[in-house]
């Protein structure tokens, strides 16, 4: 099936090339020399991480199309063919403030860490890394009820789940900005589990630009329906900053999550199935990133971190590269 599906793609790429609705059409990777010590011992590897195809443009003026498919990421499942598809989703801008977007796509959940693109992510908190599925099939609509002030809300397969149950996520978001220096991506979420149980996401995202310097703080509480405590048993806080200085970028980045071990239902079930009960979670780094050349297609990176579950030092040293097959 496999083969069949990359002579597929080989045999359209030449339609692709030629196509006046493809206005973009690119790959991306990323690599690095990874290494680790833990208690004194020391290993490493050369790694491919991320190798992803692009697609976008439009069918008309008010409907637009993308598509992100992750090449070394299995990409047939007997139950789930689609597991490999980050986004493939047509857009249609009905009027200049309101919009429906139809196909795969991120699942909407507040903050810049989740938000983020997976390539320009070196490290993830146990939230973003532990959830079942960030992207999923569903509808959003999207209101521009004023200048950089959106509201959205969207109805997708519940990121709980392995996208073959018939369980879902109902999300309200709201992408704002307050100054020049401060956006928002704020949401409340209702995601049902595989058991039909409801959970609630409060996400807050917070993103500062002050000249050549971004801070992002992102805050989150879970709760299930029926949880003794409501708020701050079971939260991530989750913080990031990075000084432009040239071609160079200084990050740093860290994070607190929590689950209080009391979050069970009567049968003993953990309400939050992503950060299991009694958790309580740190995990902290920085790293330098270059850009060689005028553009952001070549990056290098040199980062480092560590968390407190597995207390193992990561070093990874490697890069981004970006080829433009078509872009216009």
């Amino acid at each position: 099936m496999k083969k069949y599906f990359l002579l597929l793609a080989f045999s359209l790429f030449p339609v692709l090339l030629h196509a006046q609705f493809v206005e973009r059409l690119y790959l991306d990777m990323r690599g690095a020399f990874h290494q680790e010590t833990t208690q004194g011992e020391y290993s490493s590897q050369m790694v491919g991480e991320y190798l992803n195809f692009h697609l976008m443009g439009h069918i008309t003026p008010t409907i637009d199309y993308r598509i992100r498919q992750r090449l070394n990421k299995k990409v047939f499942d007997e139950k789930n063919m689609f597991n490999a598809t980050d986004f493939m989703y047509i857009n249609w801008q009905a009027t200049p403030k309101f919009s429906l977007l139809f196909g795969k796509h991120a699942v909407l959940i507040g903050g810049y860490e989740y938000d983020a693109t997976p390539i320009d992510v070196y490290y993830y908190s146990q939230f973003c890394s532990n959830l079942y599925q960030g992207f999923t099939f569903g509808a959003s609509a999207a209101y521009k009820f004023a200048e950089n002030q959106n509201l959205e809300f969207q109805f997708c397969n519940s990121p709980l789940s392995l996208g073959i149950q018939n369980v879902y996520a109902y999300n309200l978001a709201w992408r704002g900005q307050f100054t020049p220096w401060w956006r928002t991506i704020w949401s409340v979420n209702f995601v049902e589990d595989m058991d039909k149980r409801m959970v609630n996401y409060i996400a807050l995202g917070n993103h500062f630009v002050f000249r050549n310097v971004i801070f992002d703080i992102d805050l989150m509480n879970r709760s299930g329906f029926g949880q003794r405590q409501f708020l701050l048993s079971d939260m991530s806080v989750i913080s990031k900053i990075i000084w432009s200085v040239g071609k160079w970028n200084i990050c740093a980045k860290g994070g607190y999550e929590k689950n209080d071990i009391r979050n069970v239902d009567q049968d003993g079930r953990p309400y939050d199935l992503v950060i299991a009960p009694g958790t309580e979670y740190i995990y902290y780094g920085c790293g330098i990133e270059w850009f060689p050349l005028r553009s952001d297609n070549l990056r290098f990176h040199a980062v480092y971190y560590r968390d407190n579950a597995v207390h193992r030092n990561n070093y990874d040293i490697g890069f981004t590269w970006r080829v433009d097959v078509i872009r216009k």
